[in-house]
This record gives structure tokens, sequence and C-alpha cells, in this order.
């Protein structure tokens, strides 16, 4: 066994160096990803060792990234784009919609499209305008694209290079604000399957779900709620488009309770369609409605206001007392 403790960036970094030595169609893609190493310094040291022929600094245009993937891809190449900050990706939204995710579809399966969308998402940086964006359910709703939020060193590691390894185009998204957080990493063990969501802590009497940056945030509600004699189970997504709901069901139908985080707005978010979902197939076990949190629908607000928007362990608390309160 080798464990080697890692930042989720440092982990993504091996990950995709490991990905680059497996397999020498696969590209990386995006501006100041070479020399500088990225924004977030993901890349560090790839151009170097692999060349600007893999390791490409793009110009400032997402739409010709992922226009340049696409064509990539149906020559055999496994493009990895890299989107600088969440807020940057519409400009390749079409790409993206009408090419990226239907291309295979489109060519009756003659042309697959195994194209990665490394996107930093979420905000608690502190960051100026279109830096903080949550846009994941913009891509889980088009069919045809798998998107997938890691929140810890090991799923960024393992994930980043299944993902790479995948036939299908896939959004990857990347907690920014959680780059930094440390774990212990066994780079030689099995990885879990990359469409699985994963129970982090048993619980009693809340089923707590959450995904990318907001995993922590429900970590430390449970921790919370212990102290106070509440037992929260919570439930790692990882992946938001396909969703693996089964151990959502299992654990809804012994604590009878469900709450749904996310950054992103409530009206319309993936909490929405979970909700729908626990519903429908949980009904006769619920105590409570399914209650989400999420952030306010208004535009990201400017940076010295973004801790009195995100949702935080006393929203999530709160919550939980609700659905309690039933």
């Amino acid at each position: 066994m080798t464990t080697e403790t890692l930042t989720i960036g440092k982990a993504l970094n091996l990950g995709l160096r490991k990905a680059m030595e497996d397999d020498p169609k696969v590209v990386l893609m995006g501006e100041d990803i070479g020399k500088l190493g990225g924004v977030f310094r993901i890349t560090d040291g790839l151009q170097k060792d692999f060349g600007e022929a893999r390791v490409v600094d793009t110009p400032l245009a997402e739409a010709g990234i992922l226009g340049t993937a696409v064509g990539l891809a149906m020559r055999g190449y496994r493009p990895v784009c890299e989107i600088q900050f969440d807020g940057f990706v519409f400009p390749a939204y079409n790409q993206i919609v009408t090419q990226v995710a239907k291309m295979h579809a489109r060519s009756r399966g003659k042309l697959p499209m195994p194209v990665v969308i490394r996107i930093p998402f979420g905000g608690g940086i502190g960051a100026v305008e279109h830096h903080s964006e949550s846009p994941e359910a913009y891509f889980a709703h088009t069919a045809g694209l798998k998107v997938v939020a890691v929140s810890n060193p090991v799923d960024a590691y393992w994930g980043i290079q299944q993902a790479i390894a995948c036939p299908d185009p896939i959004v990857f998204l990347e907690p920014k604000r959680r780059y930094w957080e440390k774990a212990e990493v066994d780079v030689d063990a099995t990885p879990d399957p990359l469409f699985a969501s994963r129970v982090l802590r048993g619980g009693d009497d809340v089923t707590v779900l959450a995904y990318g940056p907001m995993v922590k945030t429900a970590l430390q509600a449970a921790e919370a709620a212990a102290e106070e004699g509440r037992s929260l189970e919570v439930v790692d997504l990882r992946t938001v488009s396909p969703l693996d709901l089964e151990p959502v069901f299992e654990s809804v139908r012994r604590t009878g309770r469900c709450v749904v985080v996310h950054e992103a707005p409530v009206t319309s978010g993936l909490g929405a369609e979970i909700a729908a979902r626990v519903t429908e197939t949980c009904f006769h076990s619920l105590e409570a409605p399914v209650l989400r949190v999420g952030g306010y629908d208004t535009p990201y607000p400017p940076s010295k206001l973004e801790e009195e928007y995100l949702p935080d362990l006393d929203r999530v608390l709160d919550a939980v007392d609700r659905s309690m309160g039933f």
C-alpha cells in the first residue's frame, strides 16, 4: 500500500499525470494551464514533463476550447478541458450541450466523445463576479452528459482518472474552496465506482445529502447535532448525473427524514429533483417533507456578503430542526 497525504489540488495533479502516463491520447487544454500551471496550480509541472503538444495553453476562448476538443475526440484523442472559473463556462455552453453531449447519439454511436470538462465551482474564496457560480443543474439537465462533483482528495485522485477513461463526456466539478483540504490517499487502492454515492457517516434521525463543497458542511452539522443528541446520516452523492439514489432510499427508509444541501439556488436546483425522487420512492417511510438548503434566488453577491449567501452549519441545523419538528 502506498499512501500519501494530499490536498484535493495535488490529488488532481497526480491523477492527471497518471492518466497522461497511461494513455498518450490524453491531451490537456485550457487558459494558462501550461507554464503557469493554472490559476489554482492544478496542472503545475505537466507541460514541462509532457510538452506543449499535450498540455496546451489556449487563447481566452472557451467556445474555441470546447470546439477544438470535439474535433480531437472525433480523431481518437481524449481531451481534458479546464474552464478557469465556473462563470466562464457559458461562452462554451453551446458547444457542450449541442455538440459534446449529442455527437455520440447523432452519429448513431460511431463517434464517441471522451471529453472531460474540468470546472472549479462554488464560492467561498472571496472572488469577484463570475468566479463563484454553481452551474451543475444546467449540465445535469442535458441528456448525454455525466456530471461528477468531488469533495475530497481520494475521489479527486481516482475520479479524474476514471472520468478520462470513460467513453462518455463528463463535466467534472471541483470545489475550489476545498482545493487545500487534505486526506490520506492510497494510490494503489481499488477505487470505488465513479457514478456511485457513499454514506460517510451513519445516523438514525435525519438523512443529509450533499455533494462537492457542501459535504464538509454536512459533516460539520452532523458533529454539532451529535452534541445535542441527534444522529445525522451524511451521504456524499459524488455524482449528480446520473444520480445513485439507492443508498439514499435505504437511508431515508430508516430515518424517515431527508435534508438536501447544495450551494446553488434552491429554485430548480438539484435538490428539487432529489426531493421529488425520494418522495416518490420513500413516501410511506417519510415522517416529514424532504427539505432543501441552498443559495438564495439572487445573483451571487459581492465577496464581502458571500458568507451570508452560502449555506452554513446553522442553516443545515435549522433544516434538521424543522424536519424533526414535523
